[in-house]
């Protein structure tokens, strides 16, 4: 009998619709061909759901097996297949009825005992099965938190092939997997790293404090030892509250890259992400025959520290150019183009020469003029011009090393970075953005008004500093958040002096 089952192939962070059809007969008897462009996932799924239907006590096929996963020209990978393939055998030795199966999609990989085992990118499938118009989602148990943060569609937390296979012979119902209001809401986490235990660097934690309250980009230059590491290890302390929105964007991407905490459903915390300088572009940016997301996607509405910024190879700093300027990372394959979002705040950390001591005034520094120009070249004009908030962190005092007296700590700067952000959300309530950094030229003309004398500051800088179009932009938008830190509707000559501050030297 010919059966027909619907499943899912994820693609990228999006779902396309597979329909697996089984039937019997044709051949050899005890055969099993599986065609589709499966994957060796796919291929490897006839034995373990032979083992998986025989350890559940279901009869076994003798004929040959066939297994058909449309559409034929759109890659097959993974063992989600595993239980789709199951049910439409099912379907095929009349244990259940086609009927049963109508109007429902199947995910999951079995174990040889029977059980299921978690499965990458529920939540994706869990909007297409919305969006298609799906009323029922069958899933592991595992994934079931997962899947019922998108209202709409009736989720089926399974334990195994035999419990799902009594269910669709309405032997044994199993009730719809209720969603538990910890799924829904978020909790903070206290962050070990406060900011009231970073003795001096004020400068550094303003600028911090600007680029966590408007998601600008921030590069710390200084000497060995400055604590440019663990400034930047305490920003997500100090980091805004996600709203479900973005909460449900950085679950998508964790789910798909196998990255989203078992017996977790959501991501609740802003990432942090800190890869090694020796990363390859491919894990910095995503990559593979079916492209998975990278670093950069995986901090997105997040932080990507990367640390000794210059030893990074060029080739791969020059990957960020996209994401810095879009919010977005477009990769390219042979057989498909795949777009990740990638709306990070990017942190850097350098030493401004190889030995690290040409700004420090106690350590004499052993590099030569060429080689601080040549360290200076690692990375390009274009990348420096993306980020918003350049600043020197210098070596701590003695006294304030060894002082007793804590620092304001990172609750309390939270509390003025949340109230910024809160007023950026009402700024863009009717635009597709969310912060100020994200603002596009027609955007900062609407909302970065400045009166004559700010112009006229701004018309000098731009002038003296030899700044381009983009610094320009990237200015006001500082000067924005600087003015909404202070709750400040009209961005004033004092915000875009500040905000001038921030930009490299010229020399640099």
């Amino acid at each position: 009998m010919l059966a027909k089952v619907k499943s899912v192939a994820v693609v990228g962070l999006e779902c396309e619709e597979v329909e697996v059809e089984t039937d019997f007969g044709g051949g050899r008897g005890g055969l099993f061909v599986i065609v589709g462009l499966p994957d060796k996932a796919v291929e490897e799924s006839k034995e373990r759901i032979r083992l998986a239907l025989r350890s559940s006590g279901l009869n076994i096929p003798r004929p040959k097996i066939n297994v058909n996963l449309a559409p034929a020209d759109l890659q097959k990978a993974g063992p989600s297949y595993d239980l789709p393939i199951a049910v439409a055998l099912l379907v095929s030795m009349d244990e259940v009825s086609q009927e049963s199966v109508t109007g429902s999609l199947f995910v999951g990989e079995l174990a040889f005992d029977g059980a299921l085992r978690h499965t990458n990118g529920v939540l994706s499938t869990t909007i297409f099965a919305k969006q298609k118009g799906y009323k029922k989602l069958f899933v592991p148990r595992v994934n079931a938190k997962e899947a019922v943060l998108i209202d709409g569609v009736e989720v089926y937390a399974i334990d195994s092939i035999s419990q799902l296979a009594a269910h669709l012979k309405g032997k044994q119902t199993i009730a719809p997997f209720i969603k538990s209001d910890d799924d829904e809401f978020t909790e903070e986490i206290e962050s070990q790293a406060d900011m009231a235990h970073i003795k001096g660097q004020e400068h550094a934690k303003r600028a911090i404090e600007i680029a966590a309250a408007g998601g600008h980009n921030l590069l710390m230059s200084g000497p060995p030892g400055s604590g440019k590491t663990l400034l930047a290890r305490t920003i997500p302390s100090i980091l805004p509250t996600m709203a479900m929105d973005e909460i449900l964007e950085v679950t998508k991407i964790y789910s798909v890259a196998n990255l989203l905490p078992k017996e977790q459903g959501l991501i609740k915390l802003r990432p942090f992400r800190a890869p090694h300088h020796t990363s390859s572009s491919a894990s910095l940016v995503g990559g593979g025959n079916i492209p998975r997301p990278g670093e950069i996607s995986l901090s997105h509405r997040g932080v990507l520290f990367l640390d000794e910024f210059p030893e990074f190879p060029r080739t791969v700093l020059e990957n960020l150019r996209q994401p810095l300027e879009d919010g977005i990372i477009t990769i390219g394959r042979a057989k498909t183009t795949l777009t990740f979002p990638a709306r990070f705040i990017l942190v850097a950390s350098q030493n401004p020469c190889p030995c690290g001591y040409s700004s420090d005034p106690d350590r004499e520094c052993t590099c030569s003029p060429s080689q601080i120009i040549k360290y200076a070249q690692k990375i390009s004009g274009p990348i420096l011009d993306r980020i918003d908030i350049h600043i020197e962190v210098p070596r701590v005092e003695f006294e304030k090393l060894t002082g007793d007296q804590l620092a304001e700590p990172s609750k309390s700067i939270r509390d003025r970075v949340q109230k910024a952000r809160d007023i950026q959300v009402e700024r863009f309530a009717s635009e597709p953005i969310i912060t100020n950094s994200e603002m596009s030229s027609e955007q900062i003309k609407k909302h970065c008004p400045i009166d004559s004398p700010t112009s006229e500051l701004l018309r000098s800088a731009v002038i003296q500093l030899h700044l381009s179009a983009r610094a320009y932009h990237r200015i006001l938008k500082l000067g924005r958040t600087i003015a909404d830190l202070e709750g400040v509707t009209q961005i004033q000559s004092a915000h875009v002096a500040e905000a001038l501050q921030y930009r490299p030297k010229i020399g640099e």
